[in-house]
């Protein structure tokens, strides 16, 4: 689903990435994980074909760049990210919000909408748990973890072929960060859900049902591959520059400096 070969970004002589190598396949669940500045939003805007590489070749949903009109394969990729967010008008009704994600547009009068839309996009917010009493709430007054679920459900209503997740826990409280990551878990553990790959620099906020990971540092590769062996105190410490333990309890992890 995604092929990155020899990947470099480089801007003003900087290197964002740095000959990264990684693959994506059909039903796994990524986490992409490092520390701040270690290059993952950047490979996850190349995975989302929003950014071209100075160097290496890229196929996503079997095109490849160079070989393949972009603005198409967006249209297959659904992003959840502030970016996102902030696009939207504060003042668009949550329900709408989600439908526009249905032609990966900001506003409900571009298109129509039929009745199925409307029911397949309220009965998207109800799996987040956000019940009939939020469909009329303006998007800018939810709050973030209702927001962060609005972001998701507007994601899937696009039905895309690769979804990808920029931090979309980071600055949520307790209650609203486990709400996400139930959520999370339950489209992991859901076959007909397209691949998906997870940003994130707490291994805290990675779900149940995530398959693969990918460690990064200074835009370099550390380590990728089944999360079990890639979350392992060695390469963990290794990406962070830090050493730590981690450890996980009923699938979900955990990491902490570790004790001179």
């Amino acid at each position: 689903m995604v092929r990155l070969a020899g990947v470099s970004v480089v801007r003003d002589g900087v290197a964002l990435l740095d000959d990264v190598t990684l693959e994506v396949r059909t039903g796994e669940r990524w986490v992409l994980l490092g520390p701040n500045g270690s290059g993952k939003t950047t490979l996850l805007q190349v995975a989302g074909a929003a950014l071209w590489p100075t160097r290496g070749a890229v196929e996503v949903l079997g095109g490849r760049f160079g070989h393949v009109d972009l603005r198409a394969l967006r249209q297959r990729i659904a992003m959840v990210s502030a970016a996102v967010a902030r696009s939207l008008r504060p003042g668009l009704a949550t329900l709408d919000a989600v439908l526009t994600g249905r032609h990966a547009a900001l506003e409900t009068w571009w298109h129509e909408y039929t009745d199925d839309d409307r029911r397949e996009a309220a009965g998207l917010l109800a799996a987040a748990g956000l019940g009939p009493g939020l469909l009329a709430r303006p998007f800018g007054l939810l709050s973030e973890g209702e927001r962060q679920q609005v972001l998701l459900a507007r994601a899937l209503m696009g039905r895309p072929e690769l979804l990808l997740l920029d931090e979309p826990a980071a600055g949520l409280d307790l209650g609203a960060r486990e709400a996400l990551l139930a959520r999370l878990a339950a489209l992991a553990a859901d076959p007909g859900v397209a691949p998906l790959v997870l940003v994130t620099h707490h291994v805290e906020e990675i779900p149940p049902g995530t398959t693969h990971a990918a460690l990064l540092r200074a835009g370099r590769l550390v380590a990728a591959g089944p999360v079990a062996d890639v979350l392992a105190p060695g390469p963990v410490s290794a990406a962070f520059g830090l050493a730590v333990e981690v450890e996980r309890h009923g699938g979900r992890w955990s990491a902490r400096a570790r004790r001179a």
